[in-house]
């Protein structure tokens, strides 16, 4: 079964150790940290302390690349990405998460591809590439990122899939997912309404199931094919009115991302359609007997 981690970024805004616990309490197999300006996030002593603490390993480390963690790990991209790929090494985790550069990190852009080979191979530790989305500003396209939004086009070796920014982008993620083949090692478990062509703005991190994308089949298909990356949930709560109420939240989108939730099962037919199947299966039963009649007639001496 493939294993489900949280992403801490899930309690936003609460603090770390918030994830960590409702992780804990939601029965996850570990936790995304999402490296902010909270100094616990970029302690690896304080987040070993805290997957001790709680009994949950840390499974991969998301790069500080959100323009509100600008700051952090000072400015150089390329710095940040090294010490991410670093706090993964030191507190177990396999994996960084990071997104493409934007447009006006016109060095690092330029160069993003080889210094993320280099600094996976260097720290021993999978660097995914993230798929984002085109940006649009007034209805016209703004070309956010550098070299594109889409990793399925880029010479990178691991891409984290995002289902909500798949929504946001109007692209299938299913067909994401066998376009990148072995190269898709992380998912980012959510779901999203539509696209930025039908008029949606925000990332929504809907609960998967809430929104448009083929979730679970996306979770079939990498499961019937042996697939070895992390699921990991990251989704919205904030609108949570209480603890039990975003521990209801994060455990249903645990449930989704299990197995048992997403397997096969026929669908319950409409009362129209159900009638008219029922109708299909009398008809042919009629036939059947009646030709099971002929049949012993004509075999009787």
């Amino acid at each position: 079964m493939i294993r489900v981690g949280m992403s801490t970024s899930c309690v936003y805004p609460l603090e770390v150790e918030e994830g960590f616990r409702h992780a804990q309490l939601a029965g996850y197999d570990g936790v995304e940290v999402m490296v902010t300006r909270d100094e616990v996030t970029q302690s690896p002593e304080a987040l070993r302390a805290l997957s001790a603490k709680y009994q949950m390993p840390i499974l991969s480390i998301h790069a500080p690349v959100l323009l509100l963690t600008h700051f952090v790990w000072g400015r150089d991209p390329q710095v940040k990405l090294e010490k991410s790929a670093e706090l993964a090494r030191a507190v177990g985790a396999t994996a960084v998460v990071v997104h493409p550069p934007f447009r006006w990190q016109a060095e690092y852009a330029e160069n993003f591809l080889r210094i993320v080979r280099e600094t996976s191979t260097a720290s021993g530790v999978e660097i995914a590439v993230e798929n984002m989305f085109p940006w649009k500003v007034k209805g016209s396209s703004l070309k956010a990122y550098s070299p594109g939004w889409d990793p399925i086009v880029m010479d990178c070796d691991a891409v984290t899939l995002d289902f909500s920014h798949a929504a946001l982008s109007g692209r299938d993620s299913l067909e994401m997912a066998r376009a990148l083949g072995p190269r898709l090692r992380h998912i980012h478990l959510c779901d999203g309404s539509g696209s930025l062509d039908e008029g949606r703005v925000f990332d929504e991190h809907l609960l998967p199931g809430y929104g448009g994308q083929p979730v679970a089949e996306v979770l079939e298909y990498l499961s019937s094919s042996g697939w070895s990356g992390s699921v990991v949930a990251e989704v919205n709560t904030r609108k949570a009115k209480s603890e039990d109420e975003r521990l209801a939240l994060l455990t249903e989108t645990l449930a989704f991302g299990r197995q048992s939730a997403w397997e096969k099962k026929p669908k319950a037919l409409k009362k129209r359609k159900q009638k008219k199947a029922d109708k299909k299966v009398h008809k042919a039963e009629k036939k059947a007997t009646k030709d099971a009649r002929e049949a012993a007639q004509s075999a009787a001496p």
